[in-house]
């Protein structure tokens, strides 16, 4: 079925982001990967691009278009090209929105402008060792010291946690406990106090660099509160709507990718003298795969439209994350059985992508918060 979601632009857009992937991230890809943390040269490429900042005011050097579109466009060809590490979608569609978003004007002249030309690497830390999808369990701490914020306290599982210049840290700053008294200060590299630990090895996204973050004693000046004072779990449960949209989007772009390499090495590989293709349980498990595929793009390719036109809720986003996403680890898992040994072997597309997206189901919210978040709004 013929997508009927984008326009000419948006396809313009799309081949600058194939040329863009062929020149300066697929060359380098597999480096990145025995490095487990991509160039910053990769990043400031981007920002030349044009890539970066795609919704942030012209005047800051940014696209100055907030049609989700592109960054669904930019979401499914790093997907299907398979470069997980290059985490432009956290930055631009995860970071992005708080800073465009909350930030004072003067702020706004301070931190946008290398956003956008990938001077400034950006991440945002909610995840602590005893806090993941619990937002409401946050431990770490910012005491009011007058002229400034004394952060103390842990992060973990935090993407672009080494390269990041600007971190977005969520911090208790009221000993109300819940989701009272949250707030959203950003630190700085080179701030006293602020130390990385190791870049996790994680099982698959070998290039993303994801660390620990710890902070002693930190002095955050007044000026980078983010948002309201308090209004930490308010300005969070505004913006994870996209966040979640991207990681869907990202989910349906690898099972039909998958689904596509499968289908063609189905048809060249021979058992028992003929194609796989051949056999009635190979038909059916692609046939399968399909069907589901098309449903569920034609899910997504709505929620993407209502996005864009500031429509889509929270419910049908958590809907579109889960689904696509579970959607994702089960093609994989049927992918790479299809593929035999070959599915096992790393330089296989296959394989890396099963690893690297199994994460899907993980961040962003589980698939249980997901359920957990649409079943409250039908029951309550």
């Amino acid at each position: 079925m013929k997508r009927q979601i984008f326009a000419a632009e948006h396809d313009v857009f799309r081949e600058t982001v194939r040329t863009f992937l062929a020149k300066e991230v697929l060359p380098h890809y597999a480096q990145w990967e025995k490095d487990g943390i991509v160039s910053r040269e990769a990043w400031r490429a981007a920002g030349r691009q044009g890539l970066l900042g795609l919704a942030v005011p012209e005047e800051f050097g940014g696209g100055g278009n907030d049609d989700f579109r592109y960054s669904a466009v930019l979401a499914e060809e790093f997907t299907r090209a398979g470069v997980s590490g290059l985490a432009l979608g956290l930055h631009n569609d995860i970071v992005g929105p708080y800073l465009t978003g909350l930030s004072t004007p003067e702020q706004k002249r301070r931190w946008l402008p290398g956003f956008c030309s990938g001077e400034t690497v950006t991440a945002i830390a909610m995840t602590e060792p005893g806090a993941g999808s619990d937002l409401q369990g946050i431990r770490t701490t910012a005491e009011d010291r007058g002229d400034h914020w004394l952060l103390n306290g842990s992060k973990t599982f935090i993407s672009n946690g080494i390269l990041a210049d600007l971190v977005v840290v969520v911090a208790r700053t009221s000993p109300e406990g819940g989701a009272k008294g949250l707030s959203l200060l950003v630190v700085e590299r080179g701030a006293t106090g602020f130390e990385r630990g190791r870049n996790l090895d994680k099982i698959g996204q070998k290039s993303q660099d994801t660390a620990e973050l710890f902070f002693h004693d930190v002095r955050v000046p007044k000026e980078n509160l983010l948002g309201e004072l308090h209004g930490g779990f308010l300005h969070l449960m505004t913006n994870l709507a996209q966040e979640r949209m991207g990681i869907a989007v990202a989910g349906i772009a690898a099972a039909e990718h998958l689904l596509e390499i499968t289908t063609r090495y189905v048809k060249e590989r021979e058992a028992f003298g003929r194609p796989l293709a051949r056999l009635q349980h190979v038909r059916f498990e692609i046939a399968e795969m399909a069907t589901e595929c098309a449903v569920t793009r034609t899910f997504l390719d709505r929620c993407i439209v209502e996005h864009a036109e500031g429509a889509l809720d929270a419910v049908h986003a958590s809907m579109a994350k889960w689904w696509a996403t579970e959607l994702q680890k089960r093609v994989a898992d049927r992918c790479l059985q299809l593929h035999g040994g070959y599915g096992y072997m790393a330089e296989f597309p296959v394989a890396r992508a099963f690893t690297d997206g199994r994460i899907q189901t993980i961040y962003g919210g589980t698939t249980e918060i997901m359920k957990e978040i649409i079943g409250r709004s039908l029951l309550s």
